[in-house]
């Protein structure tokens, strides 16, 4: 989904995000926290904030889920875990590195894509995905 970027936005990426996968879930929470986090940070920190848009798409991989949230970037600049966790800033991808199995950050041309890897459900004894 691709929503304007926008504070009020981030409450329909999170709808996105329990559309998407079920709210049985396992891990909604988690992926709904860390959506929310990447898309703030892209409305506060990127041109998505100035008139432009956040892309969110989830992908099944075996028995992972993979969220993404692409924002229209910051002239090269990219977001990153700072080393100081008692600092100003930098909470969000704290939080991201935390509840996530794995993180890290994409470019595409001048847009920047923050990717989080979750827990799949296991579906009858199959991976997430399988069948889908």
């Amino acid at each position: 989904v691709t929503l304007p970027g926008v504070e009020r936005s981030v409450a329909s990426a999170r709808e996105f995000g329990r559309d998407v996968l079920g709210s049985d879930h396992p891990a909604l929470d988690d992926v709904q926290v860390c959506v929310s986090e990447a898309f703030t940070n892209g409305v506060l920190h990127t041109d998505s904030g100035r008139g432009g848009k956040v892309t969110v798409t989830f992908r099944a991989l075996a028995d992972v889920i993979v969220a993404e949230v692409t924002d229209d970037g910051a002239g090269g600049a990219r977001p990153y875990l700072r080393d100081e966790p008692s600092g100003a800033g930098g909470h969000g991808m704290r939080i991201i590195n935390a509840l996530s199995l794995a993180w890290g950050v994409r470019p595409d041309g001048d847009r920047t894509t923050v990717w989080m890897r979750f827990p799949g459900p296991s579906r009858n004894g199959s991976p997430a995905g399988e069948g889908a």
